[in-house]
């Protein structure tokens, strides 16, 4: 009798899991379970954050200093803002900071200021930025560059409104969706050893040869020991009110701290 009772909970039990198995389930709770990823985006509670802002006014430098400058604050971070490229000069100073954010659009930089920047992303500092403040800066130093992971070189068509594609599953872009903004579709010269996190596709509205050319919009790489993160959108600062757009920076930020 005790056996049988023993078969019969087996079964039951057998039974139970193939019904669990079978039930369609709630399309909300899978999204959130998919949204955990084992690699946690690191706090920035306390992190030594520095803004460097300027160049060309055309991407409103200092409005973009600002806006990240309340999102990493909102985040508990300690924020310092310099005007003046001479702070990467400054090995003290970049020595005790986890996390360098640039907008500083096609400018120049001299050969002690890029060393000293090389320097500390190489001995672990982050270094992250958005559009052409980050990836348009120094358009004449190709040690730059070569730390960016992509160079600007044209935005065929302007202004205008384009497609967002997540692509893979990163922490940055964790439960982000593709989305749709309206800013230059940035068409770059590409690092192949960048890890691609969101790409933008080209028509043939602006030029015929690049019709369904696919771009990256949002890319990290590593540096040395630091962590570099970049993401193409932001010609106005206030293309980072939008929720996707402003998940993904803030969450750069985090990857990229060290």
């Amino acid at each position: 009798m005790r056996s049988s009772n023993k078969y019969l909970l087996i079964a039951f039990i057998f039974l139970a899991l193939l019904v669990f198995a079978c039930t369609p389930q709630d399309s909300s709770r899978i999204e959130l379970a998919a949204s955990v990823n084992p690699e946690a985006l690191p706090s920035l509670k306390d992190k030594n954050i520095l803004i460097v802002y300027g160049g060309w006014p055309g991407h409103k430098p200092e409005l973009f200093a600002e806006k990240a400058k309340t999102l990493l604050a909102a985040q508990g971070a300690n924020v310092t803002l310099s005007e003046s490229l001479d702070i990467y000069k400054d090995a003290t100073t970049m020595s005790k900071m986890d996390l360098i954010v640039q907008s500083f659009t096609m400018d120049k930089i001299d050969n002690d200021q890029i060393k000293g920047l090389v320097k500390a992303v190489k001995n672990g500092v982050g270094f992250a930025g958005a559009h052409g403040g980050f990836c348009d800066s120094f358009r004449d130093n190709t040690e730059y560059q070569y730390m960016t992971g992509a160079q600007f070189v044209a935005h065929p068509g302007g202004q205008l409104e384009y497609r967002v594609n997540i692509k893979g599953d990163h922490p940055i872009t964790s439960g982000v969706n593709d989305f749709t903004t309206t800013t230059e579709q940035y068409y770059l010269h590409v690092d192949p050893n960048i890890e691609v996190l969101a790409t933008t596709t080209f028509n043939d509205k602006a030029d015929e040869w690049i019709d369904g050319v696919v771009m990256p919009v949002a890319w990290t790489k590593t540096f040395g020991k630091g962590r570099v993160f970049c993401i193409a959108l932001g010609h106005d600062p206030a293309e980072f009110d939008q929720p996707e757009a402003k998940q993904i920076l803030v969450n750069g930020f985090k990857w990229a701290a060290r």
